[in-house]
């Protein structure tokens, strides 16, 4: 069966390139087509032995779903983003193969019922294409050489879990995003929705801590039990998932608070959610999302403020550390973690780092493939048995170094560059300003955050992010108007003459514009 999946993720990978590159609508066509058989052949290959017709029965009931969330989705666009939204922390286990995995099963509903409409509007003439704009390409190179990847990794299987439960189904989603028309009140609703949940999960988090208890991850249970902090996981399974949640619908509220044009009850309530969030985000005592709030903070206070905010900020972040220092119990846990030297301090990452590097050293062109770190690692320490935790990656860019080689990293690079240069070069002061503001700054928190929790391209968030930017960028942005200047853009040269009637069309800044 391994090798009809790998077939399937070079075909898949080649549907979702299509997609994301091709004009034609019968060639996007042709694309999905690929991308479902492609998916469809993965799903085959990971797939534990189930009787035939528990498999037919699963297969019709998911065909019905689907059809019926297309007909929503046509329907109502941005039902997309608020049910995804919704299903984010929503994992369920499932047995593939001989191991169990926590799947965003409602999630990957979403998804099918998304390439169903999208089959839909095409077939129907719908004209739109290159969605993600410049993300497009460097995007649609990494999927490919992901998939690619997969006919030399040692571990077949985790590879296929990757292309097939990560790639493929958010790769479409980020294209489900970037088609979603610009609406300014809807826009806000999403923010809103990301925030109302955010304060919803911190106030899980909170019942959790103050009754010291959490739910259903016993290896965090474990940890409490010896730890001298209490972490949460609120709805999520993972403590640092959980505040990386945070952290970003943070870092999203920040934006409207350091562009300006929020003003009075509005920018109060703006502080008050930030405070109210951050406090969710304490008692997960994540330290990867507290690095990554802070570098997202000091992105935004650059972008919009300048050096001197900076400064400024990283002042006031060496006081936190040492207020931080102060307490007693968090002093300890350092102390005696660095009196075991490096590997203690980092939990086993800076180990795990280092041979990644060394794999890399030894494979560096073209890497181990994809999914092949754990074996490739255990191999090398004559690790017995399996034990993912010791043999798990947490750094994404030296996983993808080690699994794809140079030429993964640098495309992985280059996706990265894309897409925070399109999200914060040449901010203005209005509404498509700090709606890419929030983007770009919460793209930023999830790549520091993968720095340390290997979980870059897992997260179904990176793709809705890397979607919407995509989105933004079709709209221009404007500028602080100077002092004196007469034209549109404040530059101090004429304006160009009034439009018509005929040709008066909402700008993109005010929130109102619409979709091409």
């Amino acid at each position: 069966m391994n090798a009809l999946g790998q077939i399937g993720a070079l075909v898949g990978s080649a549907g979702l390139a299509v997609l994301l590159l091709a004009r034609p609508a019968p060639v996007r066509l042709a694309g999905i087509v690929l991308w479902g058989g492609g998916l469809g052949a993965v799903a085959l290959a990971l797939l534990p032995d189930v009787a035939p017709t528990r498999l037919a029965a699963a297969a019709v009931a998911g065909l019905v779903v689907a059809v019926v969330g297309a007909v929503a989705l046509v329907r109502w666009p941005y039902l997309l983003a608020f049910a995804t939204l919704a299903c984010l922390p929503v994992r369920i286990p499932v047995d593939v193969g001989d191991e169990e995995a926590n799947l965003l099963l409602p999630l990957y509903a979403v998804v099918a019922a998304l390439a169903l409409a999208l089959a839909w509007q095409l077939v129907r003439g719908d004209r739109r294409s290159r969605e993600l704009r410049q993300l497009a390409l460097p995007l649609a190179a990494f999927v490919a050489w992901t998939a690619v990847t997969v006919l030399w990794t040692p571990d077949v299987r985790k590879g296929l879990i990757f292309v097939g439960a990560f790639v493929l189904p958010f790769g479409l989603l980020a294209i489900g995003f970037a088609r979603l028309p610009w609406r300014g009140r809807w826009l806000t609703w999403l923010w809103g929705g990301l925030v109302a949940t955010a304060l919803a999960y911190a106030l899980v988090g909170g019942y959790q801590w103050a009754t010291r208890e959490v739910f259903w991850n016993p290896s965090v249970i474990v940890f409490n039990a010896y730890a001298p902090f209490f972490r949460v996981n609120s709805v999520f399974w993972d403590p640092s998932v959980y505040g990386r949640y945070l952290a970003v619908a943070i870092l999203a509220t920040l934006a409207g608070i350091v562009l300006g044009g929020v003003r009075g009850w509005r920018l109060a309530g703006l502080y008050a959610v930030t405070a109210a969030t951050w406090l969710g985000l304490l008692i997960s005592f994540s330290q990867s999302s507290f690095v990554a709030l802070a570098v997202g903070i000091v992105v935004a206070a650059a972008v919009a403020w300048g050096r001197r905010a900076v400064l400024s900020l990283v002042a006031l972040a060496l006081v936190a550390a040492a207020v931080t220092l102060a307490l007693p119990s968090i002093r300890e846990e350092i102390v005696d973690k660095s009196r075991s030297g490096l590997n203690k301090v980092t939990s086993g990452r800076s180990n795990l780092v280092a041979q990644g590097l060394r794999i890399t050293a030894d494979h560096p062109v073209v890497g181990v493939g994809v999914g092949g770190f754990n074996r490739e690692y255990a191999r090398r320490l004559g690790i017995q048995g399996r034990d993912p935790k010791r043999t798990a990656s947490h750094t994404t860019p030296v996983t993808v170094a080690a699994e794809e080689g140079v030429v993964g990293l640098a495309l992985f690079g280059w996706l990265v560059v894309a897409a925070l240069w399109a999200a914060l070069w040449r901010l203005g002061r209005g509404f498509t300003s700090r709606v890419s503001l929030a983007l770009g700054v919460s793209l930023v928190a999830i790549f520091v955050h993968s720095l340390a929790y290997n979980a870059f391209f897992e997260d179904p968030m990176t793709w809705a992010l890397l979607g919407l930017v995509g989105l933004a960028v079709r709209y221009p942005r404007k500028r602080a108007r100077s002092p004196g200047a007469t034209g549109a853009e404040g530059d101090g040269r004429p304006g160009p003459p009034a439009p018509t009637a005929m040709q008066r069309t909402p700008t993109a800044d005010t929130g109102r514009g619409e979709a091409g």
